[in-house]
């Protein structure tokens, strides 16, 4: 479950259950709120491209996930619609944090991830636990044929005019067939669109949209 705390960041129950790791997703009310801590980021360019983080600081370079086994570094991504991800494996203590939009989904970004958690440290996806976290809702994402075309292999996309597609489903849907079970994946029900209260959106405030800051890190 992904549920708002007190502190008014959203979290995952599963990953709540790992001493050894840090984490929340952002809403407006946080801004920037890694500014001064020691945090990797990269320039986000809906990629499928990850960066592996050990002690690098600052903007590693344009991609779109990053993964590491390194204490006290967040790892962070910015969202106004897109989806943020998180990973983590307690076995090895590697956690991984993501920034998925449409193309990086298509892309499978998730699967790129996993992989390399799997090559550098023998994260295994039966035994890592994933958080999907708020983003823009099926209800919102409306967009045309030549982009609903390319979600073919997750939903059964007919005729030639506008869908609704569910990023959030098929993120997860992408988990599971890499080998991540059911139950250890969070998924979000928040849309922010919908939710202006607590989110920025693209989608709703166009330019004038500011971004949400998700981060994690290991203890």
């Amino acid at each position: 479950m992904i549920y708002k705390a007190p502190d008014g960041f959203y979290r995952s129950t599963l990953l709540d259950r790992l001493e050894w790791l840090e984490h929340g997703f952002g809403t407006r009310a946080q801004g920037d709120w890694l500014i001064g801590a020691p945090v990797a980021k990269v320039r986000q360019t809906h990629s499928a491209v990850v960066w592996r983080v050990d002690s690098q600081l600052g903007f590693l370079g344009d991609g779109d996930a990053l993964y590491s086994s390194t204490p006290r570094t967040w790892l962070a991504v910015r969202t106004a619609d897109c989806v943020p991800v998180m990973l983590a494996h307690s076995g090895h203590r590697v956690a991984a944090m993501l920034h998925a939009g449409w193309r990086g989904t298509v892309q499978e970004i998730v699967r790129a991830t996993l992989t390399a958690m799997e090559d550098d440290f023998d994260s295994r996806p039966n035994e890592i636990v994933a958080a999907i976290g708020p983003s823009i809702g099926r209800c919102c994402f409306e967009v045309g044929p030549e982009v609903a075309g390319q979600f073919r292999r997750w939903f059964p996309v007919s005729g030639n005019g506008k869908a609704l597609i569910d990023l959030r489903e098929a993120l997860r849907r992408q988990l599971e067939e890499a080998g991540i079970p059911k139950e250890s994946i969070s998924v979000s029900e928040q849309c922010t669109r919908c939710s202006g209260d607590d989110f920025y959106s693209y989608r709703r405030d166009k330019e004038a949209a500011g971004r949400m800051v998700s981060a994690l890190r290991l203890r």
